[in-house]
């Protein structure tokens, strides 16, 4: 049935259900006069939505996911049941969105490649809420928004610098703000703290050049990742640091670098073995979206109880940022959302200024205390009261800008040789394999918002074995996490409307060359603690949100992932908090924000293996590990269809092959690809 037909096919329908029972013969015979709908390859989207309006369908979500009533519509991303189904009377043609593309957005998407459009959007084609009272003829076809540039696109040099500089102070607070909370954690000085930054910096632009051309090939920024705080945390609070003195920095610092080598090796492993592709047909977005969410939500008892020391400082810097972010990112300057893309470093500039009145004002001076001290050697009552005040409040308390150095080269093994225990490098191999479950989610969500099918599973497998090595890289170097792909990539990517992999690439070039000047690494490190807490609140409140937010590619509203979600994330929090209850003698050494990560010593696991004990109650005591667990053995034991689960359907290596704008987009450089026709399951 073509579709400018629908109509007739309506009459047809209406006559066989007021024909009742006595008409059974010709409600048969009109059945079997109907023809199928068959879809056509040069479709004009808004007869399509006219036709929907006039049959008043509905998408079915319920039936099995990979169905195809052809070949030639595959690509659109639906198919038409036959009517041979239709019950007494019949029903109109149901028209399924196909889990290749996962969602709205993504069949946005290949509806538009049909029509040889580069956009992106959010609002359904062809039934849109609200428009049920008319015909919207005059609208025309309500296409997404577009990309400014795409993945392959060349803006020219000054846009190239523009929006390479602008994608990567989106991310600021992503990239740069972990050392804040790391370093001083670890008894390191300000200058620690800015040589780590600038080494953060370095790795992140190494990373991401690497990424763009071994990788996925996708304009993802790499960098150090929350992931990886929690379970640095964990290590770093262990019982037999605590005491340290002499060089506990340097002592904690290779303990990392020991764990994150061997558990970025067996993250390379996953990926360059293929076994990463078979773990792919059991990662679905109902085990990504409560896992990413707990990382985010993991970090709740060091946000605000941090921010809220300087309350005069934290309350303006998270109303602003949300002042930008949310009731201000419909206003553009120049064509561009300032506001929206710049959300976090003008409210940090703003409010920091605002901070330095204060300090100079002095809202922070005490009679007799010198913020200089250490709380340690104070010794009158009254002054050590105000210590802790001063040391989060005050914007002249670090030393960073006066004792770094202006050039200095971030190298290999600063802090000394990686040392190598059993029980901390068992908790980074596990913790790889989380970082690799927020990448898959990462990659699926970011090629649908660049207006691409999703990469196939060698693709994802090549990938997340680089994203393994430049772990690796950031082992040696001793950032103190690892590398990974940020999750607030696809936040960037929707922000700035910018996934050109050349504004990434330059963009990380800056990076590379920003980390040369210790200057800027100590300047950043000069942010009072309670500024950079306020931020963190709202990096991490986001970084859930984008979590959840990929329930968008299944059935949010069926009770199974609600449960399965909801359990998790329950469970996620709860289990965690048990382990954590077991804390003896912690509470008399750590500060209150840090007891939850000194479980791993004092756990209720005893196998009589000191080590063993150590990881099992170091990571039970890590909330996305335990809602990983949850929701990962959740979702493959309850019953779903592929739909309401919305697995993932990956391309096929047939798909790039078919699609002249694939190979560009995840295919190695030819001279690259050369020397890698051997691994067949990374997709070269």
């Amino acid at each position: 049935m073509e579709t400018g037909s629908s109509s007739e096919f309506l009459d047809r329908g209406k006559a066989m259900r007021g024909g009742g029972t006595g008409m059974k013969h010709d409600v048969g015979a009109a059945k079997a006069k109907v023809e199928p709908f068959v879809a056509r390859s040069d479709h004009d989207p808004q007869e399509l939505r006219s036709w929907a309006k006039r049959t008043g369908f509905m998408s079915d979500y319920s039936g099995e996911a990979g169905t195809s009533a052809s070949e030639k519509f595959d690509s659109v991303g639906f198919d038409v049941k036959s009517v041979d189904d239709q019950r007494e009377g019949g029903s109109s043609p149901k028209i399924e969105i196909d889990p290749v593309l996962g969602s709205k957005d993504a069949w946005n998407g290949a509806v538009e490649r049909q029509n040889q459009k580069r956009k992106i959007g959010d609002e359904p084609a062809l039934y849109m809420a609200g428009d049920e009272g008319e015909e919207p003829a005059s609208r025309g076809w309500q296409g997404p928004s577009g990309l400014k540039y795409g993945i392959t696109e060349n803006p020219g040099l000054v846009p190239l610098i523009y929006y390479g500089l602008q994608h990567y102070l989106s991310l600021v607070g992503s990239l740069v703000l972990i050392p804040l909370i790391m370093v001083p954690t670890m008894g390191g000085t300000d200058n620690d703290t800015a040589n780590v930054i600038s080494t953060m910096l370095f790795l992140s632009g190494v990373t991401t050049i690497l990424h763009s051309y071994f990788g996925t090939r996708l304009p993802l920024v790499q960098g150090s990742s929350f992931v990886y705080l929690a379970p640095a945390l964990v290590i770093m609070n262990a019982e037999e640091f605590r005491n340290l003195t002499h060089h506990k920095f340097r002592h904690i610092m290779r303990e990392l670098q020991g764990a994150i080598i061997v558990g970025s090796i067996f993250q390379c492993i996953l990926g360059l073995s293929g076994f990463m592709s078979l773990l792919l047909r059991i990662i679905n977005p109902i085990v990504v979206a409560p896992t990413v969410a707990a990382v985010g939500l993991a970090f709740f008892s060091y946000g605000f109880p941090q921010a809220g020391t300087c309350m005069e400082i934290s309350i303006p810097q998270i109303a602003l940022v949300l002042i930008f972010t949310l009731h201000l990112r419909g206003i553009s300057i120049f064509g561009h959302n300032t506001f929206r893309i710049y959300a976090v470093p003008l409210s940090v500039t703003l409010t920091w200024i605002y901070a330095s009145f204060l300090t100079a004002g002095g809202a922070y001076n005490y009679k007799g205390c010198n913020p200089k001290i250490p709380s340690s050697n104070i010794l009158t009552d009254a002054c050590r009261k105000h210590a802790y005040t001063m040391k989060h409040c005050r914007t002249d308390i670090s030393n960073a800008l006066l004792t770094s150095a202006w050039l200095r080269i971030p190298y290999p093994f600063q802090w000394g040789f990686p040392i190598f225990h059993f029980r901390t490098c068992i908790i980074m191999a596990v913790v790889s394999l989380v970082a690799s479950v927020d990448s898959i989610g990462t990659y699926h969500s970011a090629s649908l918002r660049m207006n691409l099918r999703p990469p196939t599973p060698g693709v994802v497998s090549r990938g997340i074995a680089l994203e393994g090595f430049c772990s690796i890289l950031a082992g040696l170097w001793g950032s103190g996490t690892g590398s990974t792909t940020l999750t607030e990539n696809v936040h960037t990517i929707d922000t700035t409307k910018v996934a050109s992999r050349r504004v990434v690439e330059l963009g990380a070039a800056f990076m590379i060359l920003f980390s040369f000047m210790g200057k800027v690494g100590a300047l950043i490190a000069s942010i009072p603690q309670a500024l950079a807490a306020s931020v963190l609140c709202f990096i991490w409140a986001l970084i859930a949100a984008l979590g959840l937010s990929k329930l968008q590619y299944g059935q949010s509203g069926s009770f199974r992932n609600m449960a399965i979600v909801g359990v998790s994330l329950f469970l996620g929090l709860s289990i965690p908090a048990y382990f954590q209850q077991y804390k003896p003698q912690t509470s008399l050494i750590l500060p209150p924000y840090l007891v939850p990560y000194g479980a791993a010593s004092s756990g209720p696991f005893h196998s009589g293996i000191k080590q063993l004990d150590f990881a099992i109650n170091g990571l039970m005591s890590l909330n996305m590990v335990a809602t990983l667990l949850v929701a990962f053995i959740l979702d493959n034991t309850v019953p779903g269809s592929q739909q309401e689960r919305g697995v993932y359907i990956w391309s096929r290596a047939e798909d790039i092959a078919n699609d002249p704008s694939l190979p560009s987009a995840y295919s190695l450089p030819r001279k690259i690809a050369k020397f890698f026709c051997w691994a067949k399951c990374l997709g070269v």
